[in-house]
């Protein structure tokens, strides 16, 4: 039987099949996605470091940030160097030599860093290395002012977040060591209004007189969630608060400024609570060793007391006896008491009468006419041996000045001679010292007159 074709142009044409789609997994767009970012091979890029985490493998994890786009970053345990270490902190801006790359299991697009290099101090961290040098000149950090933490606070206030893991941590150490009074101030501990906030609750704990100090914590996060704890009001707040301050911000890798300005610093807020707070049961024990202790002693001490007291009294002598030896001893010293107080009032009353006798022997009236005459006779001698002694001295002294007299410059002048004297006023001995046209005076008996030499001749 032979085939044949039929067409029917009357019917409309019938309409192709729709194209076939492909259905992709979650996998092989994430290895698509990688193919792609790898692509790019290696890039050098510069921007802020952030979230600086070190990992306990020893890997380093952070995020790249500019202003316009944030890009996590991982350093290898293999590429990790001193340098690197030290380069990627908080906040530094750095250049790194990367290469994109996606992290399938999550899909996330991430750097893979193989060498770190510095390109200057980001703008976080440079404002808070300039605010830390600031608060650092005006003493905030001072450690001479840092004040004692008290160990078995009464009240403690608490600043943080009312619906965070701290306040629970603190409260749970609290009253497990024993308790104690929490007085909860609740504040934001990030964004924008968290420095207000946690200034102003400060402010209210302190105008509380119970309180005896102070635990400012949050939970850890990225150098994005500290920021509160770097704002200079807060660090002031802190410094300046009236009572002893904890700072309990992040874990003990985190670091902020008000670390710095508060009295102490915990690793934990569950560390800042067993700061704050002693362990009752530990007091109990130790109160129970202390008492237990002054009891054998005081025991040791009544029993060593009362062994010497019955020792004292076995020695002491019989009473009767004693008393009777103390009177013998007391009535012969009596007597000897009074042999010697007559003796002496005898010999004193005869004393006087031998006074006695030798006063009446004695007139004033015939003693003071014996000075008397003895005195005049001083008197006249005295008379006599001044005279001689000032005739004496009178003739001596005009010896003397007829000498002197004699000796005068004035007596040669007066025979005619004169002095010459130079333009010193010193006497011309020789020619020698003089020379034609030389100025000289001529002292005569009455005056002097100048002169002129006009030769000087040599002898």
């Amino acid at each position: 039987m032979t085939k044949s074709l039929s067409f029917n142009f009357d019917a409309p044409p019938e309409a192709p099949p729709p194209p076939t789609r492909r259905v992709w997994t979650v996998a092989e767009v994430a290895a698509a996605v990688k193919r792609a970012s790898e692509g790019l091979g290696t890039l050098t890029i510069e921007g802020e470091a952030t979230s600086v985490k070190v990992h306990s493998s020893g890997h380093i994890y952070f995020a790249l940030t500019d202003a316009g786009a944030s890009m996590t970053a991982v350093l290898y345990r293999a590429s990790v160097t001193p340098a690197a270490r030290q380069l990627l902190e908080e906040g530094a801006r750095v250049r790194v030599i990367a290469k994109p790359t996606v992290w399938e299991v999550r899909g996330q697009l991430q750097l893979a860093v193989t060498r770190v290099e510095a390109a200057g101090k980001g703008a976080l961290l440079e404002a808070l290395l300039l605010l830390k040098e600031k608060l650092l000149a005006e003493g905030m950090f001072d450690v001479a002012k840092k004040r004692k933490i008290p160990a078995s606070a009464r009240v403690v206030g608490v600043v943080t977040s009312a619906t965070g893991a701290v306040i629970h941590d603190i409260a749970k150490v609290a009253f497990a060591r024993g308790g104690a009074r929490i007085l909860l101030a609740p504040a934001l501990v990030q964004g924008a209004r968290a420095a207000s906030d946690i200034v102003k609750a400060l402010d209210l704990l302190q105008k509380v007189n119970e309180v005896d100090v102070i635990i400012v914590g949050r939970g850890g996060g990225s150098a994005e969630d500290f920021a509160a704890f770097n704002d200079e009001m807060v660090v002031r707040a802190v410094a300046l608060c009236r009572v002893p301050v904890v700072s309990a911000v992040g874990h003990q890798v985190d670091f902020s400024l008000v670390d710095l300005a508060a009295d102490a610093r915990a690793a934990t807020p569950s560390q800042a609570a067993e700061m704050c707070v002693a362990d009752k049961r530990s007091q109990e024990v130790l109160l129970f060793q202390v008492q237990r202790r002054l009891v054998y002693s005081m025991r040791s001490t009544l029993t060593m007391r009362s062994a010497a007291r019955k020792e004292v009294v076995a020695r002491l002598p019989d009473r009767g006896l004693a008393f009777a030896a103390e009177e013998d001893a007391l009535s012969d010293r009596r007597e000897r008491l009074e042999r010697v107080v007559k003796k002496l009032v005898e010999s004193h009353r005869v004393r006087a009468a031998s006074l006695r006798e030798r006063a009446l022997g004695c007139d004033p009236r015939a003693i003071v006419g014996k000075r008397r005459a003895e005195v005049i006779v001083l008197q006249s001698r005295l008379a006599d041996n001044l005279k001689t002694t000032m005739f004496t001295r009178t003739r001596t002294l005009h010896t003397a000045i007829a000498r002197l007299d004699a000796m005068s410059p004035l007596k040669v002048l007066g025979r005619g001679y004169a002095i010459a004297l130079d333009s010193h006023g010193c006497a011309i001995r020789s020619t020698e010292s003089l020379a034609e046209g030389d100025a000289i005076s001529v002292r005569v008996e009455h005056g002097a007159f100048a002169a002129t030499v006009s030769s000087a001749g040599r002898s």
